[in-house]
């Protein structure tokens, strides 16, 4: 039986990663052992899971059916493993993906409080902008901000942001303060990842919705790029109270119509692995909610 969880766990890494090299690498193997660790999973099954090439290789129609109920074998045994144990013996490693200005400001600070309570968990962190292939990168989970393009996988709301318009105090000192949206059209304005490529942006005020023109001459697909220009004086930008919430305590940026609502942006803990992710995961999503209320 171990062999054959063994085959399961080798066959789910090459098909999600593409690459028996990188499969090799994460589990301790090296790449001719996961190659026949494959071979002889394909010949006792009798069919072809996996199509190799020499960039990549890609899941077959019977690879991508048995991937879906090897991860369910393998999210079963692990479930099994921390029922008996219970959940202080959470063990093992959470693979955590987090947005850059997000995740280094709001998730981070959280994580003594969540590991002091499992100690023997460990968590390896991708911090990045930048919407990974989260299966073929194996992250377990990730945290997303804005409208999910996920749509196949699991996905729990953790929080809803705040966003407000901001600018340095040097930006407005040299070009001026707006009452009211219409005047950002004179305005430089910074564009960042939730507006990036957007030429308007929406107000609300009494249940009458307005929609402004705006320009700039910034467009950053970057939180701390974003950040470091709206602190550089480069222009207004609509940001999130995470990014810019201390900045605006201490004096350094100036919120901007306050009397306008901003659309707000979803945060989500988005699971590769399907709706039902495995105890160690959902432990901590469950703790990042609570503690981002």
């Amino acid at each position: 039986m171990s062999d054959r969880l063994q085959e399961l766990a080798v066959f789910v890494r090459a098909a999600e990663s593409g690459s028996f090299s990188k499969a090799a690498r994460e589990l301790g193997l090296s790449q001719p052992s996961v190659s026949r660790i494959i071979g002889e999973l394909e010949a006792r099954l009798g069919v072809t899971l996996l199509l190799r090439t020499t960039r990549r290789i890609t899941v077959t129609d019977a690879g991508a059916l048995f991937l879906d109920r090897a991860r369910e074998i393998l999210a079963g045994i692990e479930d099994a493993e921390d029922a008996a144990r219970g959940l202080d013996s959470l063990r093992g490693l959470i693979r955590l993906a987090i947005p850059v200005v997000y995740g280094t400001r709001e998730i981070i600070p959280l994580l003594p409080k969540f590991m002091s309570a499992h100690p023997l968990l460990r968590v390896e962190l991708s911090v990045v902008d930048a919407r990974q292939d989260l299966v073929a990168e194996g992250a377990d989970v990730a945290i997303r901000l804005g409208n999910l393009d996920d749509s196949v996988f699991g996905a729990r709301r953790l929080a809803t942001l705040q966003r407000v318009v901001v600018a340095s105090t040097a930006y407005l000192a040299a070009r001026g303060t707006t009452k009211t949206p219409a005047d950002l059209a004179v305005h430089d304005c910074i564009f960042g990842p939730g507006n990036f490529g957007r030429e308007s942006w929406s107000f609300s005020r009494n249940g009458t919705e307005t929609s402004v023109d705006v320009r700039g001459r910034i467009h950053t697909d970057s939180g701390p790029g974003m950040f470091a220009c709206i602190i550089a004086g480069l222009g207004i930008a609509m940001a999130s109270t995470a990014m810019v919430g201390p900045e605006i305590k201490a004096g350094t940026l100036v919120p901007l119509l306050r009397g306008y609502k901003l659309p707000t942006v979803d945060v989500h803990a988005v699971f590769p692995g399907g709706p039902r992710p495995s105890a160690k995961v959902r432990a901590l999503v469950d703790f990042l909610i609570r503690e981002l209320k």
